[in-house]
């Protein structure tokens, strides 16, 4: 029998005594012997240091400014010293005795796991001989049955009271110089050459820099390798926002199915309400009013008048065709629209206008420009560039000049929606919503000096859809510009509403498009990647689809608020009764 009893459980070592540790037992840590708490012995030894230092500069310099030999030492000077040098021992552990006990009182990583197994073998040898009757009372001397056994937990080093992913060696000497500085946090990918290792140790020196656990952001099941270098820099992990459809949205015929990445309860299900209502009453109808992204620098000149003489030349018809063959050097695909100067004194602000194709356009824009300051600096050697960007664009910004000129896709919305669908599926009435909307989207809108946000919640929709197809969150700003409009028609009974958004920025190649999930978005939609047939036809068509899905939220919030549905909606479906902290734990 005991040549069984040693063959279910691994031999223990002979080179240090056994100890029956219990599977529970709480883990000390040599700072738990100090008399005070870690954080207040870190503020005594730094007030104990500086104090010395400022006690002993004060007399050092006393004893210079009155001849006395510095060798000549006061009792109160011993004593400063010994502070000095205590604080400063203390203190050469990176302000803690933690970060001294991780280098030399650590034990290696083989020896806990040695003393682990010996751990569970001592458990399981004293569960073994837990037996109801002596064996000489009976000649079956078998062991009793056992009740299943639990799994066995690993006891790791916690942080916070969680649980810290288990490293190797050498990647708890890489944590160690991210924490000390000596190797840049930046630079883990190009050392590495492994992204997702690179995170998960930029993560675990984060978490030990700020003492504050990340445990409920995701590391794991992300593609660190196709951020590279386009989309996020230095990662530690990745946010999940739930995804919504809306739909089916009909819109010049075709039905689509919209992505919503939003948190907002409420906003997918009050959106889909509108597509619903737009379906029944036949579709609405999209028109793409212009195309063209732009980019505006700013350059200055000795006097104004010469600053007028580059935008005369400009401005002239004749230059144009030489100007836009400069231009388009830069891309197969970029195709310069127009120049629109405006002056300030001395300074010039040139705001290029150019089609982009798929691509949402910004930096193909931005390199054709580039091609234009270097061409006129010829003729104009005195031209002083002072940015490639001067605010006149206008970028992530509301402005004006994207207002009334356009930035992106100009997409105008409409739809009539039949009397008997705004009584049975929105709950108001014609009259109820053209009144609405004139007293709110449009007089209320110019009583707050709104710019461009003569609407419901335009900016809320463009955001959500732009967060699932992977587009730039922060362009919903002036992709958010929108006027909504309702007038009753035929008699007084059916409803026409309509959206125009006159500077919508989108594309389905380059940037977030290309990450698995938004790429998964975009071609649900038929948009994704660059089209086959026809350049800028996908992301000219995503554009119609961000105003056809604006236009049913805008329908459907309205109709809430007509009908005094808004709070009770929103006490519904937008407030959980579920209580997060338990359910995370």
């Amino acid at each position: 029998m005991e040549a069984r009893r040693r063959s279910s459980t691994k031999p223990v070592q002979s080179l240090k005594p056994t100890k029956t540790v219990s599977v529970d037992e709480d883990l000390t840590k040599a700072s738990d012997a100090l008399p005070l708490p870690l954080h207040l012995s870190n503020a005594v030894f730094f007030t104990l240091f500086f104090s010395a230092v400022y006690f002993l500069l004060s007399n050092w310099r006393e004893k210079i400014r009155t001849s006395t030999p510095l060798s000549v030492v006061t009792y109160s000077e011993i004593i400063a010293i010994l502070a000095f040098v205590a604080s400063f021992i203390y203190l050469l552990g990176f302000f803690g005795i933690d970060f001294v006990q991780s280098l030399i009182l650590r034990p290696q990583t083989e020896v806990w796991n040695s003393e682990d197994d010996d751990e569970v073998a001592d458990v399981l040898l004293r569960k073994e001989d837990a037996r109801k009757v002596p064996c000489g009372q009976a000649l079956n001397c078998s062991l009793p049955p056992l009740p299943p056994p639990a799994p066995i937990v690993t006891v790791q080093k916690v942080l916070d009271e969680k649980p810290v992913t288990v490293l190797t060696e050498e990647d708890e000497e890489i944590i160690k110089s991210v924490v000390a500085g000596t190797t840049p946090s930046y630079s883990l990918e190009s050392k590495l050459g492994d992204c997702k290792r690179a995170a998960a140790i930029r993560r675990e020196a984060l978490q030990r820099l700020t003492g504050k656990s990340l445990e409920g952001l995701p590391l794991d099941g992300f593609d660190y390798e196709s951020i590279l270098g386009q989309c996020c820099e230095m990662p530690v992990g990745y946010v999940q926002i739930p995804v919504g459809i809306a739909g089916p949205l009909l819109i010049n015929g075709r039905e689509y199915s919209v992505p919503m990445a939003t948190t907002e309860g409420c906003l997918v299900a009050s959106t889909n309400r509108g597509c619903k209502a737009i379906h029944l009453s036949g579709g609405a109808t999209s028109t793409l009013l212009r195309d063209g992204m732009t980019r505006a620098p700013v350059v200055r000149f000795g006097t104004a008048k010469r600053a007028a003489d580059l935008k005369l030349y400009l401005e002239d018809p004749d230059n144009f065709d030489t100007l836009a063959v400069v231009f388009n050097r830069s891309s197969r695909f970029g195709r310069l629209q127009g120049i629109k100067c405006a002056i300030a004194g001395k300074n010039l602000y040139l705001r290029f206008t150019c089609t982009t194709g798929d691509a949402m356009g910004m930096n193909m824009v931005s390199k054709g420009v580039q091609n234009v300051l270097d061409f006129l600096q010829t003729d104009f050697p005195d031209m002083d560039v002072m940015g490639i960007s001067g605010n006149f664009c206008s970028d992530k910004k509301p402005a004006a000049v994207n207002w009334i000129e356009g930035r992106g896709k100009s997409v105008v919305c409409e739809a009539i929606i039949k009397g008997d669908i705004v009584r049975k599926v929105l709950k108001t009435t014609v009259e109820s919503l053209v009144e609405l909307n004139m007293l709110k989207n449009l007089t209320g809108s110019a009583m707050a000096g709104a710019l461009g946000g003569f609407n419901a919640h335009a900016s809320n929709i463009v955001t959500a859809v732009y967060i699932a197809t992977g587009q730039d969150p922060a362009q919903n700003v002036e992709s958010s510009h929108c006027i909504t409009m309702m007038e009753a028609v035929n008699d007084g009974q059916d409803l026409h509403i309509s959206v125009t958004m006159p500077s919508i920025e989108v594309g389905t190649v380059g940037g977030g498009t290309q990450l698995a999930s938004q790429s998964a978005c975009l071609n649900l939609l038929g948009v994704k990647g660059a089209s086959k047939e026809s350049a800028g036809a996908n992301s000219r068509m995503l554009a119609t689809v961000v105003a056809g899905a604006v236009l049913a939220g805008e329908l459907s919030l309205m109709s809430a608020l007509a009908a005094g549905q808004l709070v009770k909606s929103h006490m519904k479906y937008n407030r959980s009764n579920k209580d997060v902290s338990k359910a995370s734990s």
